[in-house]
């Protein structure tokens, strides 16, 4: 029994360092803003982005991310609301240089396990953020969930700048706003990332067909 015990134990360390993790094609980039005193959330997606991946395929997160880009067209978004969508576009993005956001990942920190986990699936990555011809570092907040790699994150328009686009939006919104826009806005990404020849489930649980699959 011990024997058996030791094997499960040696075959769920190797195969979860040799796991082979593959990344999709595209990436979900969405913000935030908030409006009135109450700080009523409006949320959005851009739906024009161009994403450059390091690597598709890697043994961990740090080779699959860590150098990887996304071009974002600040003219194209999707709030649910046709003329919200190009109210916003017209009296905030169109405000800023450039229109676009560029995005470059610097570098991801997994979070450290506790004596109870084998492996934490949390962390902070690192993002250098390009807009209004300002570039600013943004640490963000991720989690890997069932197949999902989410990270999340806070950005203040006036360290980039905005300071005119954010008073051209809450003039343009001024009735609807009560007065406030807010400076500061969440942002989101999110991707697909499969994991496979791991040998054992990415909770660490091991399985017959695990096992026999390790062999």
């Amino acid at each position: 029994m011990r024997k058996t015990l030791l094997s499960i134990a040696l075959i769920t360390t190797l195969s979860q360092a040799n796991c082979l993790l593959t990344q999709a094609d595209d990436i979900n980039v969405s913000w935030r803003a908030f409006k009135t005193l109450s700080k009523i959330g409006v949320g959005g997606v851009f739906t024009d982005i161009k994403y450059t991946p390091n690597k598709k395929q890697g043994k961990n997160f740090q080779e699959l991310f860590v150098g990887s880009k996304v071009l974002i067209n600040t003219s194209k978004i999707d709030t649910k609301n046709p003329q919200r969508d190009k109210t916003i576009v017209e009296n905030f993005f169109n405000k800023l240089k450039g229109g676009k956001i560029e995005g470059v990942i610097k570098s991801i920190q997994r979070d450290k396990a506790t004596k109870d986990e084998k492996i934490k699936h949390s962390g902070v990555v690192v993002v250098e953020i390009s807009m209004n011809e300002n570039n600013l570092t943004v640490p963000m907040r991720y989690k890997y969930k069932d197949g999902v790699f989410k990270a999340k994150g806070v950005i203040d328009i006036f360290d980039f700048n905005g300071t005119n686009a954010l008073k051209s939006i809450n003039k343009s919104c001024y009735d609807l706003h009560k007065g406030k826009t807010w400076n500061d806005v969440e942002i989101e990404f999110s991707t697909t990332i499969k994991a496979s020849l791991c040998g054992v489930k990415i909770e660490g649980n091991v399985t017959k067909e695990d096992v026999n699959s390790s062999k």
